[in-house]
C-alpha cells in the first residue's frame, strides 16, 4: 500500500502544499453536503412532497364527488390562488405512457413515494418539463384530472442554492490557495535552480533569497557557500598558476645543463624526467587558467565531438546533434584526455553520444587491457599511476583523469569507469544537458 501511495502522490512541493490544502477543505464540504442533504434537504423536500400529494388527493376525493367540468373549475378557483395549484380536468384522456426523470433522481422518487402513499388511483408526473412548474396527472373515470403546481411547493429550493455557494467557496478557495502556495513555492524552486545552475558553472548574480523566513535563511546560507567556494577555486588557481610559472625557469635551466651534457642513458633518463615534469606543469597551467577564464558558450555537439577527435584514430557512432551550453575548450581537454588515456592502452578506440533522462552521456569504449575495478577510483586522484598493464611503459605524469574529472564536475557533471563491451575500459562522461 506504501508503495502504491508513493507513486500516485505528487512529487513537487507546490503540489503536495495544495494537496494538503484543498484536500481538507474538499472531505468538509463533502462531509457538510452529505449532512445537508441527509439530514435536512431530504427532510424538508418530503415534507413539501407530502403536502401536494394530500392536496391532490383532497382535489381528487371532492371531484370524485361531483365529477363534472364545473366542479373541476370551482376546484380550480379555490386551490390557484392560495396553494398555488391548478386543476384541469381533460375529458376523455388517458395519462401518458413515457416517463421523463430529472437529473435530481432523488426528487422523483420522493414525489411518487408521497403520491402513491396519498393517491388511490393510477397517477403521472413530470419534473423537468417546466422550469417553475410541476405536472402531475391523475386518471380519474370521466379522464384525466391535471394539477400543476409551483416547483418550490414541491422541492425545496435551498438545496441547488447551497450546491451553488458549496462550489463557489470551494473554487474560489482553491484560487487562493493556488495563489498562496506558488508565493510559497516560487522561492524554493528558484533556489534549486540557482544551485543547479552554479553545479553547471553558469553565472547566478541575479538570484536574490525571498520567500519564508526559512527559505531566505537557506538562499543566504548557499549564496555563503558559493562565495567560499569560489574563493577557494580562485586561490587554487592562483596556487597552481603560480606554482608552475615559479617553477618554469628552474626548469629551463635543468633542460639546458642536461643539452649540454653527454649522450648516455642516464642523461637520456634526466631528460625523460624534466619532460615529465615539463608535461605537469604545462597540463596544470593550462587547466588553471581555463578555469579562470572561459564561460560558457552554446555550441552544436555534433560539431564540437568532430573538432576533439579530429586527427585521432576515433571510430564515432551517429548520434543526433543539438546546441548545449558548455566552456567548449576545457570540455574538449576533458575529452581529449578521455580519449587520450584510451589510445595509450588500446588498439580500438570508440565513441558514442547518448541522451537520457535530462542528461548526456559521451561514452569512450576501448579493447585494451582495462582497470581493476577495485582501483578505478585511484585514477582520478592527482599524481596517481597505476602498476598494472595499463600503465606499464607508458609516458603520462597521472594528471589526465584528475583534470577531466575537474572539468566535468565545473559541468555539473561526473566521469565514471565501467567495464567496456570491447573487452577493456569504458570512461562515460555525464553531463545535464
Amino acid at each position: 500500500m506504501a508503495i502504491s501511495l508513493r507513486n500516485v502522490l505528487p512529487k513537487s512541493i507546490f503540489w503536495r502544499a495544495f494537496l494538503i490544502i484543498i484536500l481538507p477543505i474538499v472531505v468538509m464540504q463533502m462531509m457538510v453536503a452529505w449532512f445537508f442533504f441527509n439530514a435536512h434537504w431530504a427532510r424538508v423536500t418530503s415534507s413539501l412532497s407530502d403536502s401536494v400529494a394530500a392536496d391532490v388527493a383532497v382535489a381528487t376525493q371532492l371531484f370524485r364527488q361531483d365529477p363534472t367540468q364545473a366542479n373541476a373549475k370551482v376546484l380550480d378557483t379555490l386551490l390557484r390562488p392560495d396553494m398555488e395549484l391548478s386543476v384541469v380536468l381533460r375529458a376523455g384522456d388517458v395519462l401518458p405512457t413515457a416517463n421523463r426523470n430529472s437529473f435530481f433522481s432523488n426528487l422523483d422518487k420522493t414525489l411518487r413515494r408521497s403520491l402513491t402513499e396519498a393517491v388511490d388511483v393510477p397517477f403521472w408526473f413530470d419534473t423537468t418539463r417546466y422550469p417553475n412548474h410541476i405536472d402531475i396527472r391523475v386518471q380519474v373515470d370521466q379522464g384525466v384530472l391535471r394539477f400543476v403546481a409551483a416547483r418550490e411547493r414541491v422541492f425545496a429550493p435551498t438545496g441547488f442554492v447551497f450546491i451553488f455557494w458549496l462550489i463557489t467557496a470551494t473554487v474560489v478557495l482553491s484560487i487562493i490557495s493556488i495563489l498562496f502556495i506558488r508565493r510559497q513555492s516560487d522561492p524554493i524552486r528558484e533556489l534549486a535552480d540557482a544551485a543547479a545552475a552554479f553545479g553547471k558553472g553558469q553565472d547566478i548574480s541575479g538570484f536574490k533569497p525571498r520567500g519564508a523566513t526559512e527559505v531566505r535563511m537557506a538562499g543566504q546560507s548557499f549564496l555563503k557557500m558559493r562565495r567560499r567556494i569560489g574563493r577557494h577555486l580562485e586561490q587554487r588557481t592562483l596556487m597552481l598558476a603560480g606554482v608552475s610559472h615559479d617553477l618554469r625557469t628552474p626548469l629551463t635551466r635543468l633542460k639546458l645543463q642536461l643539452a649540454m651534457q653527454d649522450d648516455t642513458e642516464d642523461t637520456r633518463a634526466a631528460r625523460r624526467d624534466v619532460d615529465e615534469m615539463d608535461a605537469m606543469l604545462t597540463g596544470y597551467l593550462d587547466f588553471a587558467r581555463g578555469m579562470g577564464e572561459e564561460k560558457p558558450t552554446s555550441v552544436n555537439l555534433i560539431e564540437f565531438i568532430d573538432s576533439a577527435v579530429k586527427g585521432r584514430q576515433v571510430t564515432v557512432e551517429p548520434f543526433d546533434g543539438q546546441e548545449i551550453s558548455i566552456r567548449p575548450v576545457m570540455l574538449r581537454r576533458c575529452l581529449e584526455n578521455l580519449i587520450n588515456n584510451a589510445r595509450k592502452y588500446a588498439d580500438v578506440c570508440v565513441l558514442s553520444v547518448v541522451e537520457r533522462n535530462a542528461f548526456l552521456f559521451i561514452i569512450v569504449d576501448d579493447d585494451g587491457p582495462g582497470i581493476p575495478e577495485a582501483q578505478r577510483h585511484a585514477v582520478f586522484k592527482a599524481f596517481q599511476r597505476l602498476d598494472e598493464a595499463r600503465n606499464q611503459n607508458v609516458e603520462g605524469v597521472g594528471l589526465g583523469l584528475s583534470i577531466a574529472q575537474d572539468i566535468a564536475q565545473l559541468h555539473g557533471g561526473s566521469i565514471s569507469l565501467s567495464d567496456s563491451s570491447l573487452g577493456g575500459l569504458r570512461a562515460t562522461l555525464r553531463l545535464p544537458l
